[in-house]
């Protein structure tokens, strides 16, 4: 542990050195990588460097204790050697799990994709709930949400919305929402007071770079066609909607929230980037699937993994036994606990198989 700390602490070192260079400051793309490189080091480093520093006291306050101390200044010696003990192993657990392999995507914006799935009009509702969680929950961080995509219905809800969320780590708190989510709930067009079910879908992606996925021309087919709204009036007359099919995969992305085709055809690649970027993913896990057995949040996206429960005001998430009587609170975008919980359930499956 301590080599892979030092190693660390001195490329950290050397990071430092590269971004003082003429030839870096004047080149913006190793600046940007650089500087991308030393941030991600930075928790590491800090944690190594407090961990020198308690190692260090720990061995003087012990060699205080062969000394001659009046009684006085021994307890105090021997208060003083408990607590960077104590602090010693603190920082031991803190630095096996900055040291857990990370995923590449945890620094990447994503894309969200939200679906109203069984349950007809209450399920595209509901969709439009956790629209709008995420959305809050983007805004309690900073982060900012854009709109590729909308198919609302007449009654507020949304048969389906595909957004992006752009901000320091989205993916990484974000990507474990992939899965079926439920909802029960008396629906305000039920006169018995009869408690439905109805689910949505949830799919987050990182968004690929230009670099990360390759599309040729010759691999698309665009259309154009005119926007249309609830109940399919026309929005406008202008073809301004655009709908891009990836020959090779099939994929089918279409977008008409813009009244500009050309603002339209920008998002909806952003889309088929993200999409196929991920299909590209999902192939490389299925290589290790054992590996992901362990994993939250990265399985079928069929599967539930959340349940919302309107008359007991209760959240519960499936894969880690977590329930919480906060549903108002959750739906507002207060999803910290959920996520938190989550993220702990999986460092610890990793420092398990770690060892």
């Amino acid at each position: 542990m301590l080599d892979r700390l030092q190693s660390i602490h001195n490329r950290y070192e050397e990071l430092s050195t590269l971004l003082c260079e003429p030839e870096v400051i004047n080149n913006p793309n190793k600046l940007r990588t650089y500087s991308k490189e030393q941030r991600d080091l930075e928790e590491q480093n800090n944690a190594y460097l407090e961990y020198k520093q308690v190692i260090e006291g720990l061995q003087e306050a012990k060699a205080m204790l062969e000394e001659k101390l009046d009684d006085e200044m021994r307890e105090l010696v021997k208060a003083e050697v408990d607590e960077l003990s104590e602090r010693k192993e603190q920082l031991e657990e803190h630095i096996k799990i900055l040291l857990l392999p990370k995923d590449p995507n945890d620094d990447k914006n994503v894309i969200v994709e939200v679906r109203g799935a069984a349950g007809g009009d209450e399920a595209a509702l509901f969709a439009a709930s956790l629209y709008r969680m995420y959305g809050r929950y983007a805004e309690r961080h900073g982060w900012k949400i854009e709109v590729l995509e909308a198919n609302s219905t007449g009654l507020g809800g949304m048969k389906e919305v595909v957004f992006s969320i752009q901000g320091q780590g989205a993916y990484s708190r974000l990507k474990y929402e992939s899965g079926a989510h439920r909802v029960q709930r008396v629906p305000s067009t039920e006169s018995g007071g009869r408690i439905h079910t109805s689910t949505a879908t949830v799919a987050v992606l990182p968004e690929a770079e230009d670099v990360e996925i390759e599309i040729h021309d010759k691999d698309l087919r665009i259309d154009t066609f005119c926007s249309s709204g609830p109940g399919g009036q026309s929005v406008n007359t202008t073809k301004s909607a655009v709908r891009i099919t990836h020959i090779p995969t099939g994929i089918v992305v279409s977008c008409q929230d813009e009244k500009s085709q050309i603002s339209n055809k920008d998002k909806a690649m952003r889309v088929l980037r993200a999409r196929l970027y991920d299909m590209k993913q999902q192939e490389e896990m299925a290589k290790y699937a054992d590996a992901r057995k362990s994993a939250v949040g990265t399985g079928d996206r069929s599967e539930r993994i959340r349940t919302y429960n309107f008359p007991q005001s209760r959240v519960t998430d499936h894969r880690i036994g977590l329930t919480l009587h906060k549903l108002d609170m959750i739906l507002d975008g207060d999803l910290e606990e959920v996520i938190d919980a989550l993220i702990l359930h999986e460092q610890t499956e990793q420092l398990k198989h770690a060892q």
